[in-house]
C-alpha cells in the first residue's frame, strides 16, 4: 500500500479543515493510500516534519493558505526529496492553488489528488530560500501578512484592497520609497520604486491577470512587475488605473519576462515570500527551479501550465 503524509494548518481559513478531514482522508484510503496525518503545531512545522520525513512517503499532501504550501515546498527542497506533492486549498487567498486550477471544495481537491497526474512546476530561488509563486516588496506587500487573519477571513481579497487603500493613504506624501538596481535580460535599471514582484502565478493576491497574460508556470520563465515612484497623487491614480486595466507598458511600469533577476537594493528592503515575511536582503539573486517540482494536477482544468511541455 502507498504511504501519504498529510500535513494540514487546523487554523487555516476558518478552520474549515476540520469540518473535511474524515471525508478526506477516506478519499485517500480509498484511493490506495496509508495515510499519516500531522496537524501543524506552530510556524514553520509544516517545513520540519516535511523535511525530516517526506523521504518515507509516496506522496506529501498540505493543507492550509499559500504559506503552509510554502513550508511544503521549502520541506521538500531543503530535504532533497523527490517525492511528489499536492495541496488542498484552505486560506483566505490560495494563488498557488488557483492557478493549478485545484478546486476550492476541499473533498474535490483531495480528489483530483488522487485522481491527477503529477507534473512539473517551476520553484522560485530566491537567493539560498524558495518560493512557491511570488517574491515581492513594497507598499502593498505589507498588507498580505499584515493584515489581521479574523478580518481576511470575514472578507477575503476586500482585505486585502482595504489595507491597500488604508496603507496608500496613510503614506499620501508619497515619500516612502525603495531604491532599487535591477538586472535581467541583459538590461540593468535604478530607479525608485512604491512596489516590485516577481512571480509565477496565474493570481497575485487574489488577483488574476496581475502578473501578466500567458503565463506557464513550467516554463523556465518569471514575471517582474515593478511600479516607480509617483510625484503626484494624480500620478498614483493613473498607476492605480493601469494595473486595473493590466496596461503593462505605462510609462510608471517596469515588466520583465525572465529566466533570472538580480537585485541591488540601496536601502534595506523587506521581502515577502509567498505572502510571508522574507526578510531584508541587500542583494539577491532571484531565478526559476524550472520543472524541479512535481504535482498532483487535473490537467484539463490546469492553465498554468504548458501543454506541450515535456516532462
Amino acid at each position: 500500500m502507498k504511504k501519504l503524509l498529510f500535513v494540514y494548518n487546523p487554523h487555516s481559513g476558518k478552520g474549515q479543515i476540520n469540518e473535511h478531514l474524515a471525508e478526506i482522508i477516506d478519499i485517500f484510503t480509498k484511493g490506495g493510500y496509508e495515510v499519516t496525518a500531522h496537524p501543524t503545531q506552530a510556524r514553520n512545522d509544516a517545513y520540519d516534519t516535511v523535511r525530516s520525513r517526506a523521504g518515507d512517503f509516496d506522496l506529501v499532501v498540505c493543507s492550509g493558505g499559500d504559506g503552509t504550501a510554502n513550508e511544503m515546498i521549502k520541506g521538500i527542497m531543503d530535504g532533497g526529496h523527490h517525492v511528489p506533492v499536492g495541496t488542498i486549498p484552505a486560506g483566505t487567498m490560495n494563488d498557488f492553488a488557483t492557478s493549478l486550477g485545484i478546486p476550492r471544495y476541499m473533498p474535490d481537491a483531495a480528489r483530483t489528488i488522487v485522481n491527477g497526474t503529477p507534473e512539473f512546476v517551476d520553484v522560485g530561488a530566491f537567493n539560498d530560500r524558495y518560493f512557491t509563486y511570488v517574491a515581492a516588496f513594497g507598499v502593498f506587500t505589507e498588507v498580505s501578512y499584515a493584515t489581521d487573519q479574523q478580518l481576511k477571513n470575514s472578507i477575503g481579497a476586500l482585505a486585502y484592497l482595504i489595507g491597500a487603500v488604508k496603507e496608500a493613504a496613510q503614506k499620501s506624501d508619497l515619500s516612502h520609497k525603495y531604491t532599487l538596481t535591477i538586472e535581467c535580460n541583459g538590461q540593468t535599471v535604478t530607479d525608485d520604486f512604491i512596489y516590485g514582484m516577481v512571480a509565477n502565478s496565474l493570481s497575485v493576491g487574489g488577483i488574476k491577470g496581475l502578473a501578466g497574460k500567458d503565463i506557464r508556470m513550467n516554463d523556465g520563465l518569471f514575471e517582474g512587475l515593478f511600479i516607480k515612484k509617483p510625484a503626484t497623487l494624480i500620478e498614483l491614480n493613473q498607476i492605480l488605473a493601469a494595473l486595473i486595466k493590466h496596461e503593462f507598458d505605462s510609462p510608471f511600469i517596469y515588466y520583465f519576462k525572465s529566466s533570472e533577476f538580480h537585485f541591488h537594493a540601496h536601502e534595506d528592503i523587506p521581502w515577502t515570500l509567498d505572502g510571508e515575511y522574507g526578510g531584508n536582503c541587500p542583494d539577491i539573486s532571484l531565478c526559476p527551479l524550472h520543472n524541479i517540482m512535481r504535482i498532483m494536477v487535473d490537467k484539463t482544468k490546469c492553465l498554468g501550465l504548458d501543454s506541450n511541455e515535456e516532462e
